[in-house]
């Protein structure tokens, strides 16, 4: 089946992107954005291209299917996401840990709400789940790194998914609501109470 012709004359602009970037990642950012507004439902191929400011044909040349579309725009926004929020690139301190965190949803809503939009939408089509798993591997072993920079005893599986379940909620919290400054402060908390298990026991 065909688009309709629009009249000439009458034809909508496309959106461009300019502050984007080019090419694929243009494209993976304009997924990002097409989801995070309306859910997984939304994505398809001549959304991505509208939002893109691009031919429908150049997002099929590039994907090959809407499968393969989804999965790299969520490879794409954890590794953006892991990058911007400077977890995989920590210096050990509890004082830097998660540093970028606030900036990250405030620069980036879109690729936040994106991976939540993916999460939820995980439940009721179980065949996204092991891209997801894998990807957030990267999430659970960042920071089980970047605590083991800071940690004296051995990190568990237990003690990083405490704590990245705790950056993610503040992240959604953040994303919802707003309250930067509240992030702010439960970071602190949260590095305050790293700073006490580097340190050890008091007189140790």
């Amino acid at each position: 089946m065909t688009d309709s012709v629009e009249p000439a004359g009458e034809r909508r602009p496309r959106k461009r992107v300019n502050h984007y970037g080019t090419g694929r990642a243009a494209l993976l950012d304009a997924a990002v954005r097409v989801v995070a507004r309306g859910g997984l439902r939304k994505l398809t191929y001549r959304a991505v291209a509208e939002e893109a400011g691009v031919t429908h044909g150049l997002v099929v040349h590039h994907f090959g299917s809407r499968d393969a579309l989804i999965e790299e725009a969520v490879t794409h926004a954890v590794r953006t996401s892991l990058t911007s929020s400077t977890l995989d690139i920590g210096t050990g301190d509890p004082d830097d840990f998660a540093g970028g965190l606030t900036d990250m949803v405030d620069s980036g809503p879109e690729l936040q709400a994106f991976q939540y939009e993916l999460l939820l939408e995980a439940r009721r089509r179980p065949e996204l789940l092991p891209h997801l798993r894998s990807l957030y591997e990267e999430y659970f072993e960042a920071t089980r790194r970047e605590l083991s920079r800071m940690l004296p005893a051995p990190v568990s599986r237990g003690t990083s998914r405490l704590v990245f379940a705790a950056l993610e909620g503040l992240v959604l919290h953040q994303l919802v609501f707003g309250e930067r400054e509240v992030t702010e402060e439960a970071l602190d908390e949260l590095r305050t109470l790293l700073r006490g298990l580097a340190e050890g026991p008091a007189g140790s």
